[in-house]
């Protein structure tokens, strides 16, 4: 167990009190992982079908190759925005976003209720990931069929920027990949007791994709090791961070002001915030928009890396 115990200073922007820590939930990528450098391509995927359809052969290799060399390339203002707001998110979600607005726009032809999908649009933006209205059988066919196939076109774009070349370089110098600290508090927390989960949107198969990354950059994963297990989400099934996290509170036993949360995202601080949870925000420094963001979640601390000294100094 560690204590943690609120004291002012910069990185304190909501008191605590005394929290007892016995389990800690952590987001990965911009987190405690630099490997995926996701947001420029979901814009430029969510920019090309929001704009572009689903035409046949959308997702096809000549497609990712386009995409791969456009990424990072230019502003695109209102996908760049969304990917900032909407970091956390299932990446299921992110894509669905994206065909909604394609079908708001009318280039996709679904039958649906267009103010209920734009409606949808508009809390995909505000960080909801489920919703109690149903969608039209006509439009409910379309994103079982759609969101996956997108999915996977993301996917395979983000291999080609950056994520492919970056694993092979992490597992020869894993630091240049690792937010800076990161290893050595997590090393800090599992050494007193605290059990640590790694959760994730991305999709987790054990040897391949984000477990394979994390391993890439030594943190062991395990009964008993630093890293208890990464929980993340599947290529068909929506997995919201909330979701996740209220269940493997469940399923521990835990009592939500016993649990650290830290991340990067706006899901993850909401779903700590709601359980009660103490949440640490891994932010830059010169993330004014995100920073405010955080703090209107309810984020308790805000670090730019995990080697700050006063996140030591609320350490006990």
């Amino acid at each position: 167990m560690v204590k943690f115990v609120y004291t002012p200073c910069d990185i304190a922007v909501k008191n605590f009190g005394e929290r007892d820590i016995i389990y800690a939930f952590h987001d990965v990528d911009g987190t405690h992982s630099l490997i995926r450098e996701w947001p420029p391509v979901m814009s430029v995927v969510l920019d090309y079908v929001s704009r572009g359809g689903v035409p046949e052969g959308y997702d096809s290799d000549e497609s990712v190759k386009m995409l791969v060399e456009k990424a990072g390339k230019e502003a695109l203002p209102e996908t760049d925005r969304f990917c900032v707001e909407s970091a956390g998110l299932s990446a299921l979600v992110q894509m669905e976003w994206g065909l909604r607005r394609a079908i708001d726009a009318k280039i996709i032809k679904v039958d649906c209720d267009f103010d209920d999908n734009r409606d949808k649009i508009t809390r995909i933006g505000r960080g909801e990931e489920t919703f109690t209205t149903p969608d039209t059988p006509e439009l409910s066919v379309f994103l079982k069929e759609h969101t996956p196939r997108l999915f996977k076109l993301y996917e395979k774009v983000l291999n080609g920027y950056c994520r492919d070349k970056n694993l092979a370089q992490a597992r020869e110098n894993p630091e240049k990949f690792t937010v800076k600290g990161s290893m050595e508090f997590l090393q800090y927390l599992h050494s007193h007791g605290v059990k640590n989960y790694f959760v994730t949107g991305a999709v987790v198969e054990k040897g391949m994709g984000m477990h394979e990354e994390v391993e890439a950059l030594g943190f062991k994963i395990g009964t008993g090791e630093m890293i208890e297990d990464i929980i993340g989400s599947t290529w068909t099934q929506k997995l919201p961070k909330d979701e996740i996290m209220q269940k493997l509170l469940v399923n521990l036993g835990a009592d939500g002001k016993n649990v650290l949360v830290t991340g990067d995202g706006r899901s993850e601080i909401f779903a700590g915030d709601r359980m009660g949870a103490l949440c640490i925000s891994r932010l830059n420094a010169d993330d004014a928009y995100k920073r405010q963001l955080h703090k209107t979640l309810g984020t308790h601390i805000i670090v730019e890396d995990f080697t700050d000294e006063n996140l030591y100094k609320m350490m006990k």
